[in-house]
């Protein structure tokens, strides 16, 4: 890509259309946030011609991760296709939950005289609130999909209060 590709001018600008936004689905705010930052850089791109960080493949986005929040617990699921529980490393440190992998996919076909090799490695951290027992924390894997749970202490259950909202 040259830099004249990167400068908007002279060119004709068509406007995509405004994405909706449902709010009608109860989603974690760290989900709609990171949804709505990735919505801007959409439209920054957009405007100089340049494909949607959604359309640049999985490497930008991968893995897929997905937070839930009870009063007992909080729960991250992430999709790791054709990986295995292996190839995974979790660990929690000062309120962090760090989620690190490796993918290797090697294939071999002699009969057509060819072979690919491909490798990703990814690495995710997220913030978690305090009250977290984080010696308590389990994981599971299974078809691809990693779910650990971190429940919460009973002084973090207790402590929750719920703020009045006063009509003006």
């Amino acid at each position: 890509m040259a830099i004249r590709d990167l400068i908007p001018w002279g060119r004709q600008e068509s406007r995509a259309p405004e994405r909706t936004d449902d709010r009608s689905d109860q989603q974690h705010p760290l989900v709609s946030l990171h949804r709505d930052v990735n919505r801007l850089f959409d439209d920054v791109f957009r405007g100089f011609g340049v494909p949607a960080l959604s359309g640049w493949g999985r490497s930008l986005e991968w893995p897929t991760i997905e937070l839930s929040e009870t009063d007992k617990e909080i729960r991250v699921t992430a999709e790791l296709p054709g990986m295995d529980e292996k190839d995974v490393d979790i660990s929690v440190d000062d309120n962090v939950l760090s989620i690190r992998g490796e993918k290797r996919s090697e294939t071999e076909d002699k009969e057509r005289g060819y072979s690919e090799r491909s490798y990703g490695r990814f690495e995710r951290h997220i913030g978690l609130p305090r009250g977290v027992e984080q010696d308590r924390a389990s994981a599971t894997f299974n078809k691809g999909v990693l779910t650990i749970v971190l429940p919460k202490s009973a002084e973090a259950i207790e402590s929750r209060r719920s703020i009045p909202i006063n009509a003006g």
